[in-house]
């Protein structure tokens, strides 16, 4: 199969499904899953591809549990992944950063997910897929990933941005999910639902128009960006769409506001 493009339309994939190379992987709720979805979809609860270490969510988990769900998944290096969801690509992009934190490349974002499928007569089916599994070996790259030591490293460097994906109350502290409110200094504030075009099947907004957005906020591609939310699930969704326009630096912050907002000897701006 020729790459992907990093997001991929409903009809561009219709058109392949019946290509072997071809892993799609579905991050819907189980429901939605059972009641309909892609011909040949694999299930993935969203739960296991992130580790909990309360208080904080969204980590990445260790290589180990990783090689398990992508042997699972059937993941080869020959293998291209297109994942997808129901609720504006939020948890299909988490898997997508994921894949990309332990170096596989090969993977694309379904625009719009389920609703632009169902909603413009793609096909549809029951029958629950299963993969053939794999041996898949992971090693986790560092170069999608930052954690508070790298933004603390950098919270003066001008070529690194901070893009803080949570609503404008948890951005200045009037909605508090942790110890502190506030957002980290520097950091600018899209909220991720402004990528989201509500009115075109929970796609993506033209993407004109979402180079606009990041660059009306200081973010333009010769900078790292990285993007966080609560539990880096909004703001995984915000990693993709960079990487999508051409920001070959953008990085992800597992852990996110659970992290640093519960650490006691971080700055914080409110």
């Amino acid at each position: 199969m020729k790459p992907l493009p990093l997001v991929i339309e409903p009809k561009q994939l219709e058109e392949l499904l019946n290509d072997e190379s071809l892993i799609i992987v579905d991050l819907c709720k189980p429901e939605t899953y059972v009641q309909a979805h892609i011909p040949g979809a694999i299930y993935l609860d969203y739960k296991q591809i992130i580790a909990v270490k309360p208080p904080t969510m969204g980590l990445l988990p260790s290589e180990e549990i990783l090689e398990n769900i992508t042997s699972q998944m059937g993941l080869s290096d020959d293998k291209t992944v297109v994942a997808y969801d129901d609720e504006g690509g939020g948890k299909a992009a988490r898997l997508l950063w994921t894949l990309h934190a332990i170096g596989f490349q090969n993977c694309a974002l379904l625009n719009g997910g389920i609703h632009a499928w169902a909603n413009e007569k793609h096909p549809l089916e029951k029958e629950v897929s299963q993969a053939q599994q794999s041996q898949f070996k992971v090693t986790i790259s560092p170069e999608p990933v930052a954690d508070k030591s790298y933004i603390l490293q950098n919270l003066e460097t001008d070529s690194v941005a901070l893009l803080d994906a949570r609503s404008e109350l948890e951005y200045n502290g009037h909605k508090k999910f942790a110890d502190r409110a506030g957002h980290i200094p520097g950091a600018v504030n899209i909220d991720w639902m402004l990528f989201i075009d509500r009115n075109n099947h929970a796609r993506l907004k033209p993407d004109a128009e979402l180079r606009s957005l990041l660059e009306e906020h200081g973010l333009t591609p010769d900078k790292t960006i990285v993007t966080y939310c609560q539990s880096h699930h909004r703001s995984a969704l915000s990693y993709w769409v960079l990487k999508y326009l051409g920001y070959n630096n953008a990085k992800g912050y597992p852990g996110s506001w659970s992290d640093w907002g519960n650490s006691p000897d971080v700055p914080i701006t409110l």
